[in-house]
């Protein structure tokens, strides 16, 4: 079984740190460590991994369980599977009482592998059900979240618990799980007879989600306003997804400014500014280096050399 991506984390610009992430299992971190651990986060979200793990580890070493786990993520993507240095990484995150920790293991089949199982038997999902439940019910909304993970996975898997706290998760504030449910759904088409009473049944969800500031419920509501027609709204919420650090909102705000009048951009309620769409491309390649903003910057740079008179200046 596939584990989904952790709740908390967001897809985010370079330059911008992420909201705290979920600590189920708290740890202080002196004022050192949590710089590094900032920083290291910032990294990993930039889609530059690999020049994660100096810092995240001055935050492991100081026992941040979190920390503890993306280093078994930046390992386990980097060799595309569980190795032994992800394993470790993830089973001292797990020790730590990180249920996302024991997820991975249960899906690379650490304990019947490797040996490495829960002290007190071999499920690391009911492990991870065990440590979780409880502050759920104490009203701690990631653990909500988490639960909405854990019963997926437990042996006798229960996807109307599983949504039973996803939507108790929302309501508790956790801004994952509106988001979560905002597209669920924009995606259940079964549901609803009119796309349009889908649109909106989902606009309720990625606004509070948006409202709570989270960037990727900024850009979805944005997309589902669009669609709505409602192009100003949709216009107003994509700046301040890009304003947020989310990669759509910066790529679809460039958009507005190169090429506003294209039927594609109804959303686009600027006039057009080659300049300021090319410096954004610019320092989103400058912010995230890979390919997305690569291929921006081939594509608009091939189109407007077909335009007379407005090929990009090297000082831009």
């Amino acid at each position: 079984m596939m584990l989904l991506p952790r709740p908390g984390l967001l897809v985010t610009l370079a330059s911008l740190l992420l909201v705290p992430l979920s600590v189920l299992s708290a740890w202080a971190l002196d004022d050192e460590a949590q710089a590094a651990k900032e920083e290291g986060m910032r990294l990993y979200n930039a889609h530059q991994r690999s020049k994660s793990p100096p810092y995240l580890e001055i935050a492991a070493e100081a026992g941040d369980a979190e920390a503890m786990y993306y280093l078994g993520e930046v390992d386990r993507l980097r060799h595309m599977g569980l190795t032994q240095a992800a394993l470790d990484w993830y089973h001292q995150a797990a020790l730590h009482g990180d249920p996302y920790a024991m997820l991975r293991l249960f899906d690379g089949g650490a304990c019947e592998l490797g040996d490495v199982c829960p002290e007190n038997g071999d499920d690391w999902p009911q492990e991870a059900l065990e440590l979780t439940l409880p502050k759920a019910e104490d009203g701690d909304a990631e653990a909500m979240a988490a639960l909405y993970y854990i019963y997926y996975y437990v042996e006798e898997p229960d996807e109307e618990e599983a949504l039973e706290w996803l939507d108790r998760a929302a309501e508790a504030g956790n801004a994952w799980a509106m988001h979560s449910l905002g597209k669920r759904a924009r995606d259940n088409k079964d549901a609803y007879s009119i796309d349009t009473e889908r649109l909106e049944a989902a606009e309720v969800w990625f606004h509070r989600a948006a409202e709570a500031k989270y960037a990727p419920g900024m850009n979805n509501l944005a997309v589902v306003l669009d669609q709505l027609e409602r192009d100003e709204e949709a216009w107003d919420w994509m700046i301040r997804a890009s304003m947020s650090g989310h990669i759509n909102g910066r790529l679809w705000q460039a958009s507005c400014y190169l090429e506003p009048e294209i039927d594609e951009n109804q959303m686009c309620q600027t006039e057009k500014d080659t300049a300021k769409g090319w410096a954004i491309l610019l320092a989103l390649r400058e912010e995230v280096p890979g390919s997305t903003s690569e291929n921006a910057l081939t594509y608009y740079g091939l189109a407007i050399a077909l335009l007379p008179n407005n090929a990009p200046k090297a000082s831009v």
